[in-house]
């Protein structure tokens, strides 16, 4: 029996040299994707003009320098980014393990799960924040009256309004590999839960971890409304007050504001990126 084999490209004539064809790109998916940037670039670029117009006449940076030289801006950026890390760092010790371990042990319960992490949407954060306040400003679970304790439940609070995002985040990594496989693997060398989760489970899901850090850290770095209640002196309050005694300063506020959200995701984005190993 004689067997034919097929022909490789680099055995074809240049003429004969099969091409793989050129996908085009639908006209309608360019609009959609212009009017999409349109949308969200022109507003920016308008802010930005806007925030460079402190001098009459002159277009510059008068704005940004008195914004950054405002102590206030310091503190509540820093207060901001400090609530941030202890936020991301609460939320992935709740949801990582629950999220395991549903998709190990407890499959049937992933639906009460995630009705449970999908309460902050249908509860508004002014009646969570009311409801908080009720509960934990007076005896016996007296907790908000310093400010530091104050800020220990805002950040929990928080904790609690990162849950849709964290779970979901998490939980897609966990499904795109074989849990249960790495698991037995791990635990037939001997590693105990700790070892399994710290390096085998969450180095297989870094981008699903970075991915809802980022979520968590854009919500907690624009949130007002908690804050404000809490009387505590974050970002957003900052940026509230500024607005109502000033008028160029809260666009440069906004424009810095999305730049250390753009200098998150690029971190993010080298972190996450596939490295070439030799």
């Amino acid at each position: 029996m004689t067997i034919l084999n097929a022909p490789t490209p680099s055995s074809l004539a240049p003429d004969e040299v099969i091409e793989a064809p050129v996908r085009r790109v639908h006209p309608l998916a360019w609009l959609i994707l212009i009017g999409i940037g349109l949308y969200f670039f022109v507003p920016l670029i308008l802010t930005f003009w806007w925030s460079l117009r402190a001098e009459k006449d002159i277009l510059g940076f008068e704005a940004y320098g008195r914004l950054f030289a405002d102590a206030n801006f310091w503190s509540s950026l820093a207060e901001t980014v400090v609530d941030s890390i202890a936020t991301i760092v609460l939320s992935l010790l709740i949801i990582v393990p629950t999220a395991f371990w549903v998709t190990l042990r407890l499959p049937k319960l992933r639906p009460a799960v995630e009705f449970v992490t999908l309460l902050p949407f249908v509860i508004p954060p002014v009646v969570l924040v009311l409801g908080i306040l009720r509960l934990y400003a007076r005896p016996p679970l007296l907790l908000t009256s310093t400010y530091g304790s104050s800020r220990l439940v805002l950040i929990c609070i928080y904790a609690a309004i990162s849950f849709p995002y964290m779970f979901r985040s998490v939980d897609t990594g966990l499904r795109a590999i074989d849990v249960r496989s790495l698991t037995e693997a791990a635990q037939t060398l001997g590693a105990g839960w700790a070892t399994i989760l710290g390096r085998v489970i969450l180095p297989n899901i870094r981008v699903a971890l970075l991915s809802g850090s980022l979520l968590t850290f854009a919500i907690v770095f624009g949130e007002y409304a908690i804050a404000v209640y809490m009387a505590q002196h974050t970002f957003g309050p900052f940026m509230a007050n500024l607005t109502r005694s000033k008028v160029y300063e809260p666009a440069a506020m906004a424009i810095v504001a999305v730049a250390i959200v753009w200098v998150a995701m690029v971190m993010i984005s080298y972190v996450t990126r596939p490295r070439d190993r030799r």
